[in-house]
């Protein structure tokens, strides 16, 4: 026996060169038993799957094997594969990177979420409100995962002011309820019996409030990183997946021209705000509560209030980065708004994406000077000749910059185009004929669960590059509007909420040792249902407005089908009617 477990702790130690090293040994019947071309493909997106799944190669290792197996299997050239990596996508990612890591490096994040926090209050239920709503809005913009380490510190100092110090608070709530009888037998018989009732009752008193203090605790560590997740749908940059979803719409319907920068804000932000104040409802009921002790509000609003005006007034550095970053949001929300007329009509059409726009901002931070000018310098002999200091540096930019994120993109977005040409998407959609026979709406609800579900165990953007062309194909097999599906699954990628290992922020909340795993179960599993329920609302009701989903338009129609595709017989479904819902 002792030489079982200890071989079977040998394998654990060389799991991930075992897993490199069957993966695909096992899925060499792929080659083999399906046509060539799908075959090859689906071999490369499934040997890519379980590394990701795994993590048995770094992700950014993994997501550049395209580079070499597509053309090396005849699937791609690699004149193909290799632009994948930077397109404008990209482009407009790295933009969004660079001005979160200016604003970042001049604390501007950390005076607007003490600026919220001071403005709602200090009893738990609206602090837990205040966290969520700073959260989810720097998240917009900052990574969720930066969001997330920023928050939790600040969380902690309010929560020490408000219920003291974290350890005696667990001792307090480990003391078990005395019966009467054990307080007699420690208790000298020449104590009135009254006080022994009277300790009794104060015993358990205190433990009671300090179990409910606890719980508020949770409530604080846990909303902060389902916030910052929540938070990161509402723009393109906010989070890869949303990138992978325009990206993968320009491989696979170039005239598809609906979602840019100003159209997603105007879907995602109503849904954003819409599932926030579900999730708090759901915290607050869960751990929170309104009333607490005025004592302790008013230490708590101390500290916030001690911790804002360290920060001292708006210097010039913080000014200049505020001014661009809104500069930055106007300028991508007004570019192609689609309901008014935008500023890109001023230009060439087709000439000026999103990524032009970001990297003519960001590109302004690397000069524009942190310190305000002065003409006396120039006459003053006295002054201190040293370089000026620009807003921001490019070391800086590339410390801040998760470079393998933009590489996970590129893969993602290689792995679309070969699935693409070589029709395994098209060969898979096939196969999906009994989802044609569901009614759209359940349809929608199916596909964000499952992929809210696959995500808690693998990294979001992977599953989105996995999932996305299968749906894609998926939706033109079934003739509905691809946004009808795609969207949904785009955001249902961003709602892990229950296992510490689904996200960096869940792990990173996970680690300050204060929750367990059943606490982030039991909250994130009705929050996925909140986020299932809230995604299907959005897609019924302004969705369909927006993008006219109840039609299936022409830029859905394929233009690029390889030779393979079209000797499939598909079979003939009527398409889904979206007015009857």
């Amino acid at each position: 026996m002792e030489t079982i477990s200890t071989f079977a702790k040998k394998l654990w130690c060389v799991k991930k060169q075992l897993i490199l090293f069957l993966t695909p040994l096992i899925l060499l019947p792929l080659l083999f038993g399906l046509p060539e071309k799908e075959g090859k493909c689906l071999y490369v997106v499934l040997l890519m799957a379980v590394f990701w799944c795994t993590e048995a190669l770094p992700l950014a290792v993994t997501a550049m094997l395209p580079v070499c197996l597509f053309p090396t299997m005849g699937i791609l050239p690699s004149k193909k594969v290799c632009p994948q990596y930077f397109l404008d996508t990209n482009f407009l990612f790295l933009s969004g990177l660079v001005m979160a890591s200016a604003i970042e490096e001049w604390g501007l994040h950390r005076r607007i979420a003490l600026k919220v926090l001071k403005i709602v209050g200090v009893k738990p239920a609206w602090l837990i409100l205040g966290m969520m709503i700073t959260s989810a809005f720097l998240s917009m913009w900052l990574s969720n995962t930066a969001t997330t380490a920023m928050m939790l510190p600040i969380a902690n100092a309010i929560l020490e002011s408000l219920f003291g110090d974290l350890d005696t608070l667990k001792e307090n709530c480990k003391v078990k309820d005395e019966t009467e009888g054990e307080l007699l037998c420690r208790v000298s018989p020449t104590v009135p019996y009254t006080l022994f009732l009277h300790s009794a009752f104060m015993t358990t008193l205190n433990t009671l409030e300090s179990e409910y203090q606890m719980k508020v605790w949770k409530g604080f560590l846990i909303c902060i990183p389902y916030a910052a997740s929540i938070g990161g749908t509402a723009t393109l940059t906010g989070t890869a997946p949303n990138l992978i979803l325009i990206g993968q719409l320009k491989s696979y319907f170039p005239e598809c021209d609906l979602i840019n920068f100003g159209s997603w804000f105007a879907f995602a932000f109503p849904l954003m705000v819409f599932f926030l104040i579900l999730g708090w409802l759901w915290i607050s009921f869960l751990y929170g509560g309104l009333n607490t002790r005025a004592q302790a509000e008013a230490k708590a609003e101390a500290v916030i209030d001690e911790d804002y005006r360290k920060l001292g007034p708006i210097n010039f550095a913080e000014g200049a980065i505020a001014f661009f970053f809104i500069l930055f949001a106007v300028l991508l929300f007004t570019r192609d708004p689609k309901f008014v007329t935008g500023w890109s009509t001023f230009f060439n059409k087709g000439y000026v994406s999103d990524a032009t726009t970001g990297v003519i901002i960001v590109s302004i931070l690397f000069f524009f000077p942190s310190q305000k000018p002065s003409l006396s310098w120039w006459f003053d002999s006295r002054a201190p000749n040293t370089p000026y200091v620009p807003l921001l540096s490019w070391k800086k930019a590339q410390e801040c910059v998760p470079w393998n994120i933009i590489l996970l993109l590129g893969g993602g977005f290689a792995m679309a185009k070969g699935c693409e040409e070589s029709g395994l998407a098209a060969w898979i959609g096939a196969y999906l004929q009994p989802i044609a026979q569901v009614p759209p709406a359940v349809a929608v609800m199916f596909i964000t669960a499952f992929l809210a579900c696959f995500t808690e165990f693998a990294s979001n953007t992977a599953t989105i590059i996995i999932f996305l062309p299968v749906i894609a194909e998926l939706a033109m097999f079934v003739k509905v509007n691809p946004l009808y599906f795609m969207i949904p699954a785009t955001t249902g990628c961003s709602f892990a909420f229950m296992l510490p290992v689904s996200t960096p922020p869940n792990s990173i909340a996970f680690a300050s040792g204060h929750l367990l795993v059943k606490d982030m179960v039991k909250t994130g599993f009705v929050m996925n249902i909140l986020g299932i329920l809230s995604v299907s609302l959005a897609m019924n009701t302004w969705g369909r407005a927006m993008f006219s989903l109840e039609t299936y338009p022409d830029w859905a129609r394929p233009v690029n089908m390889s030779s393979t595709v079209t000797d499939i017989q598909f079979p003939s479904v009527p398409p889904f009617n979206l007015t009857s819902l």
